[in-house]
């Protein structure tokens, strides 16, 4: 009987081994995002501070007339390894006119060297383009036990605040052995293939993910840009909108997401 039991725990034991080394774990591959605004909200934001705001409040609903209420925006981030590069799709769309919100645009290129801890941003400041080279953002991640399915992936959920007062919520997946994630959000132990901002109205969220063996080639980073580090840009940009209220501070979380 003790032989039959000692048998019976060894199957079961090597059954779970062969099992946990027949997982496959993806570490190269493309990820296809959608960037999701709810434009609605931001503009009502804008104005709530506007005590005598009835002509923008009719403005408002004109454009509510000609305009869904959420914007999507494609990307890509194409990942080897521990080398990332996050690329959006040019929108044809741009908002103007009234509310040309730059926080609901998609100004940014993201080349990642995880190993270097190392970032290359090309972006799209008003006019001027920027190329900044700099540590990747330290997140103080705190893992939950929240699950949830996205493009197939079982992910966990984790919270952090970033830029002192932005609350950020991600979902990652062990499976993809790669700690990255779109934009400049990443150090979590697997790909992250959601990022919810839900007080700036904000969500990315992957709807594709394909495991490919990908060309180093393809994942340089950009260097077009005027060559700035992220201390030198918000430097930059606190002397450029000095004295305009709270637009200022929009615009400091757009540029700096």
């Amino acid at each position: 009987m003790k032989r039959l039991l000692t048998l019976i725990i060894f199957l079961a034991a090597s059954a779970s081994i062969a099992n946990a080394q027949n997982q496959h774990f993806t570490t190269s591959g493309v990820i296809e995002y959608n960037k999701t605004i709810n434009i609605y909200a931001l503009i009502t934001k804008e104005m709530w501070d506007d005590k005598d705001n009835s002509m923008e409040q009719q403005v408002f609903e004109g454009y509510k007339k000609n305009h869904p209420q959420f914007r999507v925006l494609k990307s890509t981030l194409t990942f080897q390894n521990n080398k990332s590069l996050f690329t959006h799709e040019d929108d044809d769309d741009q908002p103007n006119g009234w509310w040309d919100l730059e926080i609901a645009k998609q100004p940014n290129t993201v080349y990642t060297d995880l190993a270097q801890g190392r970032n290359i941003v090309q972006k799209q400041v008003f006019e001027q383009t920027y190329l900044i080279t700099d540590t990747t953002r330290k997140i103080h991640w705190k893992i939950t036990d929240e699950t949830r399915e996205i493009a197939g992936y079982t992910c966990r959920r984790a919270n952090a605040i970033v830029m002192d007062s932005i609350y950020v919520v991600a979902f990652y997946t062990d499976k993809i052995h790669v700690s990255g994630g779109p934009e400049g959000f990443s150090g979590l132990p697997g790909m992250i293939l959601g990022v919810a901002l839900p007080h700036e109205n904000i969500t990315w969220f992957a709807t594709k993910v394909t495991d490919m063996t990908v060309d180093e080639k393809s994942i340089a980073p950009p260097k077009k840009g005027k060559p700035v580090n992220q201390t030198e840009l918000k430097a930059t940009l606190k002397s450029a909108m000095q004295g305009w209220g709270k637009e200022a501070y929009q615009n400091f979380k757009a540029f700096l997401l």
